[in-house]
């Protein structure tokens, strides 16, 4: 019992400890999760506070997990621990039914889960959670009552640095499919289903029922089809059809032209300035920085292109606030918020494979750039 005991308290603690790390390290990634399920739920007026609840529950659940491996207040930790399971399997056991988003985010985008697959796993956790509340008494302190103190603080400040520079830069750890060294073209390709095809028939005099693979049964005997007739079919899946990471994505111009290959594929390098959505974009950084760099690209013939999902009359109107001197083109908004984590954010292709992306805190510097890479007119 003891080893069980120790056992549940650590693997639940490493379980939490990871779900909240994977999840702090793109706070916007979980911010725009939880949205999806605020307005899933009608509950749209709570989204403008979703980025604080995201890194409120980044911090908890990692603060948990930590006080569990370190086996600090394990009492007042046990039935938080407990009250958190009973809420959030509720909830996706309910998200398993409805299924109001497509998966739950749990682990980001690190660890991608069904909901059922979610649902499955919480109930798995809360037996090991239980085993830790029902056992919490009979755990003796590791450490004196300032070092268990001391990890809960120390986790605490942890999470909430990675979550805010994480925040104000660009994910510390990158899980989205537009991270550095990805080639796209390779991630706009769905993974095929493999299957075997299996036949079956029934015999319409004696009422026999075969099963036959698809690839080789009697069609051409005319006998054999004159007494059997065909029932139903079935398949032996050994690989399920996967969506692609990147889908329903384009670039395309007021006409509906469409400039994805033209731009994505670029033999030469080319840049990519992402603004979701041109209305909550920093706008300071297109008058300091974004503007010249842009115009020092167009002096090199390195082209240098903007997308956003807002309309072309909203785009149109931005850019002659900000004096933007170079062109916007229509992508849809959310695949944008897979590109890259910053409203504006900057990517660097070439051949269609990411070379670098920045934050728009971060933008770089157009000679250094072209001293790298060695832009040429």
């Amino acid at each position: 019992m003891k080893a069980l005991r120790i056992f549940s308290r650590i693997f639940v603690g490493l379980v939490f400890m990871f779900s909240g790390f994977v999840k702090s390290v793109d706070p916007l990634g979980f911010t725009y999760k939880l949205q999806e399920y605020m307005i899933s739920y009608h509950l749209d007026w709570f989204s403008n506070m979703a980025l604080y609840i995201a890194i409120f529950l980044c911090a908890v659940e990692f603060v948990l997990g930590v006080a569990l491996v370190f086996n600090a207040k394990t009492k007042i930790v046990a039935w938080l621990t407990l009250v958190m399971m009973l809420f959030f399997t509720g909830l996706t056991f309910y998200s398993a039914i409805a299924n109001p988003v497509s998966d739950c985010g749990c682990f980001g985008d690190a660890v991608k889960l069904t909901n059922w697959e979610t649902f499955y796993k919480n109930v798995v956790l809360m037996v090991f959670v239980i085993i830790i509340v029902f056992t919490r008494k009979k755990d003796d302190f590791n450490f004196s009552n300032k070092g268990q103190w001391a990890s809960i603080v120390g986790g605490t400040a942890f999470l909430l640095f990675i979550s805010i520079y994480s925040y104000r830069h660009l994910p510390l750890i990158d899980f989205l499919p537009w991270k550095i060294g990805n080639k796209i073209s390779e991630q706009v390709v769905p993974t095929p289903e493999i299957a075997k095809v299996f036949l079956i028939y029934k015999n319409k005099k004696t009422g026999e029922v075969k099963e036959y693979p698809s690839d080789n049964f009697p069609w051409q005997d005319s006998v054999w089809v004159e007494n059997w007739e065909f029932k139903d079919q079935r398949k032996e899946i050994s690989q399920p059809f996967k969506e692609a990471p990147i889908h329903d994505f384009s670039i395309s111009d007021q006409d509906g032209n469409d400039f994805t290959e033209q731009f994505i594929g670029n033999p030469k390098y080319q840049f990519i300035l992402v603004t979701y959505l041109v209305e909550k974009a920093d706008k300071g950084v297109f008058k300091e920085k974004i503007n010249d760099f842009a115009k020092k690209c167009e002096s090199d013939s390195v082209s240098f292109i903007g997308v956003s999902g807002s309309s072309f009359e909203v785009m149109d109107n931005f850019r002659h606030e900000v004096q933007a001197g170079f062109n916007f083109y229509s992508t849809d908004a959310t695949a944008l918020k897979s590109m890259v984590r910053a409203n504006p954010g900057l990517l660097l292709l070439k051949n269609g494979v990411v070379i670098d992306k920045w934050h728009y805190n971060d933008f770089p510097d157009y000679a250094k750039m072209k001293e790298k890479y060695a832009f040429k007119k």
